[in-house]
């Protein structure tokens, strides 16, 4: 493998069915930059050897298929890939921007996830490893256990009302029984609604409004760093918002006593005595499966809307290849299933494929920083995936958590929800996975349903912080403010410009809402992804943040990303976060926040070294106005930073509702330095 310091690029993946043609291989002309991409990495990192030999998939025939007929390529998958009860005849059915996959295809999700591996003998196959939050609480989880309690759930369900094309919401932490609803509602024909339990009930409120939810579960409690979360309370303040839920089913967690309303019903007394069998629902490829809300900056909340077969063959695919998933393969996603990460690769991708995975109640750090490498030693975790925030919080804690702990299980990592900036994805290879890892680097969107640009990890050479190249059958393109395709090296608009069959089909009840956000800015068989992108020399994609991210400073538009990965290359720094602030005279200055490794301290030295040092590696037009230094950034629970807080504390704005923040006091303490290190009165 080559690794840091080489100067050469190692062998890249050759598509030459793609790279000849018109798209994201080669920009037809050049365009005003809009983007400025200023960094370059140039380490690169072949897939192993011994890695590549065992791998599902070890040459670029897959990326070759889907250049020559993409439709027929997903049609392949469609057969190899899921149980139809009616095999689909249609493939791609486009009417730009609206399109069907499999159209007359009939199928059933939780089948697809279940009855198939215990129909076919191994139902004693472990589904999910659980670890509670509090450390030797745990459970093993079967696929007949699995398929026992969805049907016992199901029919409980439909003995309150609950059929095919009702709306059904879900509130609860990382317990089994979470992705038990999910398959239940999904056997049924009732579209779910997860609700990430870390958000308020307001926040609840308002998704089950939206969607229309006939009914509402959750539990009493949850648990998060050894303190009680009220979820069951959350639920009556948001219940009295939605009048539309009937019925609210409450799981018992904690056991401890919680308020009561006449719609409310027990898990237990739901299910007790309920036949084991459910007949499953028969299902359109092209009937819903869940809605799953993803906020703008300033709008309402927008209820993604997922199909089940198109979706679903996205999620096994993606998860199978990406991951490299074998029949021993341990899986563990980092995620919490509230959000589009936890629904592709911990329920549906991983179970329709039957791994085991691990599934995790608690927090990280609790009781202590090791927890993450406790359990992978424990279930011999072989694929490890999580976010760039997390793994610059393990930086920041130091080498010395991981190196309690036996790792050697692990060989493939993968990142995903934000870009990784090339420190922290060269520590993560070499202390976590210990050089003989492959990273996969993900992009996607609760809107693509599953992974658009990732390496597969035996076929396509690495580089640090990039995504690479798109998943065979994608098309992305990097384009300007017009919709022409920019040069290499030059930053624009990522764009894909065909459908692929996970992609969500519409906005709930606002299709002029879906048509207007992302099929208009470029004409209706253009996806505007509204994040920032550059490809290099070799074709490679480099994800820039969301472009309402860009910092304008006297007409340069700078990458955010690529100033908090230049602060991280400090030895120092463990994260950064970059915003802008205005400035009359330059419209806008650079305002960084950073979180020290363990061992430095901060001061007005260190301050200034670091805006010199990001001058140095970027050029003068990005040294920083401000690097405040801070013990943690606003992050939400899900560990998301805010950005909208850090722009309000760089400008000095109202800080607005901190309420979903993990730790809502360091706002103000980066408030009060911003205002002294900025001239402003407090």
């Amino acid at each position: 493998m080559r690794g840091r310091g080489h100067a050469e690029p190692g062998p890249l993946l050759s598509v030459p069915a793609q790279s000849e043609q018109k798209g994201p291989f080669m920009p037809e002309q050049n365009a005003e930059t809009l983007i400025e991409g200023l960094l370059l990495e140039q380490r690169t990192f072949e897939p192993p050897e011994k890695f590549r030999r065992q791998a599902l998939i070890s040459d670029d025939s897959v990326y070759r298929e889907a250049a020559a007929d993409f439709e027929g390529f997903w049609a392949r998958l469609a057969t190899e890939f899921l149980t139809w009860s009616r095999e689909p005849t249609k493939r791609l059915e486009w009417t730009p921007p609206h399109c069907t996959w499999f159209e007359d295809g009939v199928l059933n999700a939780s089948v697809n996830c279940l009855d198939r591996h215990v129909d076919a003998g191994r139902g004693d196959r472990v589904a999910y490893h659980w670890e509670g939050e509090a450390p030797g609480e745990a459970r093993t989880v079967t696929y007949a256990d699995l398929l026992r309690e969805v049907c016992k759930l199901a029919n409980g369900l439909k003995s309150i009302g609950i059929e095919k094309g009702d709306r059904v919401g879900i509130y609860m932490g990382m317990l089994c029984e979470l992705p038990v609803a999910m398959l239940a509602c999904a056997r049924i024909g009732a579209a779910h609604i997860v609700v990430f339990g870390g958000f308020s009930a307001e926040s609840l409120a308002e998704r089950l409004r939206d969607s229309g939810a006939k009914a509402l579960i959750t539990q009493d409690e949850g648990w998060r760093k050894g303190a009680k979360v009220p979820l069951k309370a959350n639920a009556d303040r948001a219940c009295a918002q939605a009048p539309g839920v009937e019925r609210v089913v409450v799981l018992r967690r904690t056991g401890d006593p919680v308020p009561w309303e006449e719609h409310d019903i027990w898990w237990h007394d739901l299910t007790e005595g309920a036949e084991e069998t459910c007949e499953p629902e028969p299902m359109g490829a092209e009937d819903a499966l869940f809605l799953l809300h993803t906020s703008g900056s300033t709008a309402k909340p927008k209820g993604a809307l997922h199909t089940t077969g198109g979706y679903l063959l996205h999620a096994a695919v993606t998860h199978k290849w990406i991951f490299d998933i074998h029949e021993d393969s341990v899986w563990w996603c980092a995620a919490d299933i509230g959000w589009v990460t936890g629904h592709t690769y911990i329920v549906y991708g991983p179970l329709t494929n039957g791994t085991t995975s691990v599934l995790f109640e608690g927090d990280p750090a609790y009781p202590d920083w090791d927890r993450h490498w406790q359990i992978v030693e424990r279930y011999r975790v072989s694929s490890y995936y999580t976010a760039p925030t997390l793994i610059r919080s393990f930086v920041k804690m130091g080498e010395e958590y991981p190196k309690r702990h036996d790792l050697s299980s692990l060989r493939l990592l993968g990142t995903v929800g934000e870009p990784i900036n090339p420190e922290a994805w060269v520590w993560y290879w070499q202390v976590i996975g210990g050089g003989r890892c492959p990273i996969v680097d993900t992009w996607w969107q609760t809107e693509t349903g599953g992974i658009l640009i990732t390496p597969l990890p035996g076929v396509v050479t690495t580089k640090p912080g990039s995504a690479t190249i798109p998943f065979p059958g994608i098309e992305p393109e990097i384009v300007d403010e017009h919709g022409n395709p920019v040069d290499r090296g030059a930053g624009g608009f990522l764009v894909v410009k065909r459908p692929w069959p996970g992609m969500f089909r519409t906005l709930f009840g606002d299709d002029e809402r879906y048509v207007s956000t992302y099929f208009t800015q470029f004409g209706p068989e253009v996806y505007v992804t509204g994040d920032g992108a550059k490809q290099d020399e070799d074709g490679y994609f480099w994800l820039m943040g969301r472009i309402d991210d860009v910092i304008n400073v006297a007409g340069h538009r700078l990458s955010t990303t690529e100033i908090e990965s230049t602060l991280v290359e400090h030895p120092a720094v463990a994260e950064a976060a970059a915003t802008g602030a205005y400035d009359p005279q330059r419209g806008q200055r650079i305002v960084c926040f950073v979180l020290l490794k363990s061992g430095f301290g901060a001061s007005d030295e260190l301050s200034q070294e670091l805006r010199e040092f990001v001058a140095d590696k970027i050029g003068k037009i990005a040294r920083p106005a401000a690097v405040l230094f801070g013990e943690d950034l606003p992050k939400t629970r899900s560990g998301k930073i805010m950005r909208r807080l850090l722009k309000n504390i760089a400008e000095g704005d109202d800080l607005g509702d901190t309420t979903t923040l993990r730790d809502p006091v360091i706002v103000d303490d980066l408030k009060r330095k911003a205002d002294a290190a900025l001239g402003r009165s407090a």
